[in-house]
Protein backbone atom coordinates (compact mmCIF):
# COMPACT_ATOMS: atom_id res chain seq x y z
CA UNK A 1 0.00 0.00 0.00
CA UNK A 2 1.34 3.57 -1.01
CA UNK A 3 0.61 4.93 2.63
CA UNK A 4 2.29 8.78 4.04
CA UNK A 5 2.65 9.62 7.77
CA UNK A 6 -0.55 11.56 8.28
CA UNK A 7 -0.04 15.14 8.86
CA UNK A 8 0.99 16.28 12.45
CA UNK A 9 0.84 19.90 14.13
CA UNK A 10 1.94 20.74 17.53
CA UNK A 11 -0.82 22.66 17.86
CA UNK A 12 -2.98 24.88 15.68
CA UNK A 13 -5.51 27.75 15.77
CA UNK A 14 -9.05 27.44 15.03
CA UNK A 15 -9.18 29.32 11.83
CA UNK A 16 -6.40 27.52 10.81
CA UNK A 17 -7.81 23.79 11.33
CA UNK A 18 -10.86 24.63 9.56
CA UNK A 19 -9.15 26.71 6.23
CA UNK A 20 -6.44 23.54 6.34
CA UNK A 21 -8.45 20.74 7.20
CA UNK A 22 -11.70 20.79 7.87
CA UNK A 23 -12.68 22.06 4.69
CA UNK A 24 -10.42 20.72 2.61
CA UNK A 25 -11.26 16.98 4.34
CA UNK A 26 -7.73 16.11 4.91
CA UNK A 27 -6.92 14.20 7.99
CA UNK A 28 -4.50 15.62 10.95
CA UNK A 29 -3.08 14.76 14.20
CA UNK A 30 -2.92 17.50 16.77
CA UNK A 31 -0.23 16.34 19.04
CA UNK A 32 -0.68 19.05 22.07
CA UNK A 33 -3.99 19.79 22.19
CA UNK A 34 -5.02 21.92 25.03
CA UNK A 35 -8.56 22.13 26.21
CA UNK A 36 -8.38 22.38 29.63
CA UNK A 37 -9.20 18.88 30.24
CA UNK A 38 -8.75 16.87 33.70
CA UNK A 39 -9.15 13.81 31.44
CA UNK A 40 -5.30 14.27 30.27
CA UNK A 41 -3.98 13.72 33.41
CA UNK A 42 -6.61 11.54 35.29
CA UNK A 43 -7.59 9.10 32.56
CA UNK A 44 -5.84 5.96 32.35
CA UNK A 45 -6.75 2.18 32.86
CA UNK A 46 -7.10 2.30 36.74
CA UNK A 47 -8.76 5.43 36.62
CA UNK A 48 -11.35 3.93 34.45
CA UNK A 49 -11.67 0.47 36.40
CA UNK A 50 -11.99 2.93 39.32
CA UNK A 51 -15.02 5.09 38.09
CA UNK A 52 -16.35 2.17 35.98
CA UNK A 53 -15.59 -1.05 37.63
CA UNK A 54 -19.08 -2.48 37.82
CA UNK A 55 -20.30 -1.45 34.43
CA UNK A 56 -21.00 -4.74 32.09
CA UNK A 57 -19.37 -3.65 29.03
CA UNK A 58 -19.69 -5.11 25.24
CA UNK A 59 -16.73 -7.34 24.28
CA UNK A 60 -15.97 -7.78 20.70
CA UNK A 61 -13.01 -9.92 18.83
CA UNK A 62 -12.18 -10.19 15.33
CA UNK A 63 -13.96 -13.00 14.19
CA UNK A 64 -15.75 -12.52 10.60
CA UNK A 65 -19.21 -11.20 10.32
CA UNK A 66 -21.74 -14.33 11.06
CA UNK A 67 -25.01 -14.43 9.49
CA UNK A 68 -26.40 -15.06 12.77
CA UNK A 69 -24.71 -11.69 14.58
CA UNK A 70 -26.92 -8.61 14.87
CA UNK A 71 -25.63 -4.91 13.89
CA UNK A 72 -22.86 -4.12 16.07
CA UNK A 73 -23.76 -7.31 18.71
CA UNK A 74 -21.25 -8.29 20.85
CA UNK A 75 -18.79 -11.03 21.36
CA UNK A 76 -18.79 -10.81 25.10
CA UNK A 77 -19.29 -9.53 27.81
CA UNK A 78 -17.74 -8.80 31.46
CA UNK A 79 -17.34 -6.19 34.17
CA UNK A 80 -14.84 -3.45 33.05
CA UNK A 81 -13.18 -3.97 36.08
CA UNK A 82 -12.47 -7.61 35.06
CA UNK A 83 -11.50 -6.44 31.50
CA UNK A 84 -8.95 -3.87 32.20
CA UNK A 85 -7.01 -6.76 34.44
CA UNK A 86 -7.14 -8.91 31.79
CA UNK A 87 -5.71 -5.86 29.19
CA UNK A 88 -3.01 -4.98 31.97
CA UNK A 89 -2.01 -8.97 32.11
CA UNK A 90 -1.98 -10.74 28.50
CA UNK A 91 -2.57 -9.89 25.13
CA UNK A 92 -6.53 -10.36 24.06
CA UNK A 93 -8.24 -9.67 21.18
CA UNK A 94 -11.34 -8.76 22.84
CA UNK A 95 -12.21 -4.24 22.40
CA UNK A 96 -15.18 -2.22 23.72
CA UNK A 97 -16.95 -0.36 20.68
CA UNK A 98 -18.69 2.45 20.83
CA UNK A 99 -18.99 2.92 24.44
CA UNK A 100 -21.26 6.04 25.59
CA UNK A 101 -19.28 7.86 28.19
CA UNK A 102 -22.18 9.96 29.27
CA UNK A 103 -24.52 7.11 28.97
CA UNK A 104 -22.73 4.66 31.18
CA UNK A 105 -20.44 7.19 33.52
CA UNK A 106 -22.04 10.20 33.39
CA UNK A 107 -19.39 11.60 36.31
CA UNK A 108 -17.09 10.76 33.55
CA UNK A 109 -18.34 14.32 31.78
CA UNK A 110 -16.74 16.48 34.73
CA UNK A 111 -13.07 15.50 33.20
CA UNK A 112 -13.64 16.78 29.52
CA UNK A 113 -15.47 19.40 27.62
CA UNK A 114 -16.44 20.22 23.87
CA UNK A 115 -14.07 21.51 22.10
CA UNK A 116 -14.55 24.07 19.21
CA UNK A 117 -12.94 23.32 16.37
CA UNK A 118 -14.65 25.48 13.75
CA UNK A 119 -17.16 22.61 13.74
CA UNK A 120 -20.60 21.94 15.76
CA UNK A 121 -20.45 18.40 17.50
CA UNK A 122 -22.93 16.18 18.88
CA UNK A 123 -22.53 16.57 22.56
CA UNK A 124 -24.71 13.01 23.39
CA UNK A 125 -22.54 10.48 21.72
CA UNK A 126 -18.64 10.92 23.14
CA UNK A 127 -18.11 7.25 22.51
CA UNK A 128 -14.97 5.12 24.24
CA UNK A 129 -13.05 2.49 22.42
CA UNK A 130 -10.49 0.20 24.31
CA UNK A 131 -7.94 -2.60 22.76
CA UNK A 132 -5.24 -4.60 23.87
CA UNK A 133 -2.04 -5.59 22.87
CA UNK A 134 -2.28 -6.60 18.84
CA UNK A 135 -6.15 -6.33 18.59
CA UNK A 136 -7.52 -4.58 15.95
CA UNK A 137 -10.74 -3.41 14.21
CA UNK A 138 -11.40 -4.47 10.71
CA UNK A 139 -11.04 -2.02 8.15
CA UNK A 140 -14.32 0.36 7.89
CA UNK A 141 -15.89 3.62 7.58
CA UNK A 142 -18.08 4.66 10.14
CA UNK A 143 -21.92 4.65 8.89
CA UNK A 144 -23.21 8.10 9.48
CA UNK A 145 -19.79 9.83 7.41
CA UNK A 146 -19.02 11.78 10.83
CA UNK A 147 -16.33 14.14 11.00
CA UNK A 148 -14.60 12.46 13.97
CA UNK A 149 -12.12 13.31 16.45
CA UNK A 150 -10.41 10.69 18.19
CA UNK A 151 -8.61 11.58 21.55
CA UNK A 152 -6.18 9.07 22.61
CA UNK A 153 -5.46 8.14 25.98
CA UNK A 154 -2.27 5.37 27.41
CA UNK A 155 -0.72 3.65 25.19
CA UNK A 156 0.20 3.57 21.32
CA UNK A 157 -1.91 2.81 18.59
CA UNK A 158 -1.23 2.41 14.89
CA UNK A 159 -3.67 3.83 12.75
CA UNK A 160 -4.74 3.39 8.84
CA UNK A 161 -6.77 5.77 6.80
CA UNK A 162 -7.99 5.99 3.48
CA UNK A 163 -10.31 8.35 1.69
CA UNK A 164 -13.62 7.12 -0.12
CA UNK A 165 -11.78 7.85 -3.45
CA UNK A 166 -9.42 4.63 -2.82
CA UNK A 167 -12.58 2.08 -2.32
CA UNK A 168 -12.69 0.57 -5.42
CA UNK A 169 -9.12 -0.96 -4.05
CA UNK A 170 -9.75 -1.68 -0.47
CA UNK A 171 -12.10 -5.22 -1.47
CA UNK A 172 -14.97 -2.90 0.25
CA UNK A 173 -18.13 -6.03 0.72
CA UNK A 174 -21.72 -4.25 -0.60
CA UNK A 175 -24.33 -3.68 1.25
CA UNK A 176 -21.92 -2.98 4.05
CA UNK A 177 -19.10 -0.71 5.72
CA UNK A 178 -16.46 -2.87 5.78
CA UNK A 179 -13.25 -4.18 3.58
CA UNK A 180 -13.09 -7.87 3.59
CA UNK A 181 -12.48 -9.58 6.72
CA UNK A 182 -9.81 -11.72 5.72
CA UNK A 183 -6.80 -8.76 4.94
CA UNK A 184 -4.69 -8.06 7.39
CA UNK A 185 -4.01 -4.20 6.78
CA UNK A 186 -0.99 -4.25 9.17
CA UNK A 187 0.45 -6.86 6.67
CA UNK A 188 -1.06 -7.58 3.56
CA UNK A 189 -0.59 -10.19 1.35
CA UNK A 190 -0.33 -8.43 -2.10
CA UNK A 191 -0.43 -11.93 -3.99
CA UNK A 192 -3.84 -12.98 -2.88
CA UNK A 193 -5.10 -9.02 -2.42
CA UNK A 194 -3.23 -7.58 -5.15
CA UNK A 195 -5.43 -4.05 -5.52
CA UNK A 196 -4.17 -3.14 -2.35
CA UNK A 197 -0.45 -1.77 -3.94
CA UNK A 198 -2.49 0.56 -5.96
CA UNK A 199 -4.35 2.22 -2.68
CA UNK A 200 -3.44 5.55 -1.20
CA UNK A 201 -3.58 6.49 2.59
CA UNK A 202 -2.44 7.51 5.76
CA UNK A 203 -0.32 6.37 8.43
CA UNK A 204 0.63 6.65 11.61
CA UNK A 205 0.74 5.67 15.94
CA UNK A 206 -1.23 7.95 18.21
CA UNK A 207 0.09 8.47 21.48
CA UNK A 208 -1.34 9.66 25.19
CA UNK A 209 -2.76 13.36 24.57
CA UNK A 210 -2.99 12.80 20.70
CA UNK A 211 -5.97 13.74 18.56
CA UNK A 212 -6.46 12.45 15.16
CA UNK A 213 -9.02 14.27 12.82
CA UNK A 214 -10.59 11.56 10.62
CA UNK A 215 -12.76 13.67 7.73
CA UNK A 216 -16.55 12.26 6.67
CA UNK A 217 -16.42 8.43 5.03
CA UNK A 218 -12.62 7.90 5.89
CA UNK A 219 -12.15 4.55 6.33
CA UNK A 220 -9.74 3.66 9.04
CA UNK A 221 -8.15 0.75 10.27
CA UNK A 222 -6.72 0.67 14.24
CA UNK A 223 -4.17 -1.95 15.65
CA UNK A 224 -3.54 -1.83 19.63
CA UNK A 225 0.29 -2.16 19.99
CA UNK A 226 -0.03 -1.78 23.69
CA UNK A 227 -2.97 -1.95 26.09
CA UNK A 228 -4.81 1.49 26.01
CA UNK A 229 -8.20 3.51 24.97
CA UNK A 230 -9.30 6.59 23.33
CA UNK A 231 -12.70 8.55 22.94
CA UNK A 232 -14.53 9.93 19.77
CA UNK A 233 -16.65 13.29 19.52
CA UNK A 234 -18.12 13.42 16.61
CA UNK A 235 -19.68 16.32 13.90
CA UNK A 236 -22.48 15.77 11.37
CA UNK A 237 -21.46 15.18 7.76
CA UNK A 238 -21.11 18.87 6.27
CA UNK A 239 -21.10 17.09 2.61
CA UNK A 240 -24.89 16.85 1.03
CA UNK A 241 -23.75 14.02 -0.82
CA UNK A 242 -22.18 12.27 2.08
CA UNK A 243 -25.23 13.69 4.51
CA UNK A 244 -27.51 11.71 2.10
CA UNK A 245 -24.96 8.44 2.13
CA UNK A 246 -25.39 8.55 5.94
CA UNK A 247 -29.27 8.66 5.94
CA UNK A 248 -29.18 6.02 3.38
CA UNK A 249 -26.69 4.03 5.43
CA UNK A 250 -28.41 4.33 8.48
CA UNK A 251 -32.11 3.37 7.40
CA UNK A 252 -31.75 1.77 4.46
CA UNK A 253 -28.68 -0.17 4.08
CA UNK A 254 -28.58 -1.68 7.74
CA UNK A 255 -31.72 -2.96 7.75
CA UNK A 256 -31.82 -4.88 4.30
CA UNK A 257 -28.35 -6.58 5.07
CA UNK A 258 -29.96 -7.74 8.67
CA UNK A 259 -32.70 -8.97 6.30
CA UNK A 260 -31.06 -10.54 3.72
CA UNK A 261 -29.05 -12.53 6.65
CA UNK A 262 -32.13 -13.76 8.00
CA UNK A 263 -33.35 -15.13 4.83
CA UNK A 264 -30.20 -16.55 2.92
CA UNK A 265 -28.36 -17.34 6.15
CA UNK A 266 -24.63 -17.81 5.30
CA UNK A 267 -24.80 -17.62 2.05
CA UNK A 268 -25.65 -13.96 1.59
CA UNK A 269 -22.47 -13.31 3.81
CA UNK A 270 -20.06 -15.51 1.55
CA UNK A 271 -21.54 -13.76 -1.72
CA UNK A 272 -21.05 -10.39 -0.22
CA UNK A 273 -16.92 -11.61 0.44
CA UNK A 274 -17.43 -13.18 -2.81
CA UNK A 275 -18.57 -9.68 -4.49
CA UNK A 276 -16.01 -7.73 -2.95
CA UNK A 277 -12.85 -9.76 -4.77
CA UNK A 278 -14.39 -9.96 -7.88
CA UNK A 279 -15.46 -5.89 -8.02
CA UNK A 280 -11.79 -5.05 -6.96
CA UNK A 281 -9.91 -7.51 -9.17
CA UNK A 282 -11.83 -5.98 -11.98
CA UNK A 283 -10.23 -2.49 -11.19
CA UNK A 284 -7.24 -4.50 -12.26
Amino acid sequence: MRLVEIPRVKSITKEDFVRLYLKPQKPVIIENFDGGWPAHSKWNLDYMSQMAGDKIVPLYDDRPVHHDDGFNEPHAKMKMSEYINLLKREPTKLRIFLWNVLKEVPALQNDFSYPDFGIRLLKHVPMLFFGGTNSHTFMHYDIDFANIFHFHFEGEKQCILFSQSENKYLYKVPHAIIAHESIDFSNPDFEKWPALKNAKGYESVLKHGEVLFMPEGYWHYMRYLTPGFSMSLRALAQNPINFSKAAYNIFVMRYFDVLMRKLKGQKWIDYKNQKAIDRTNKVL
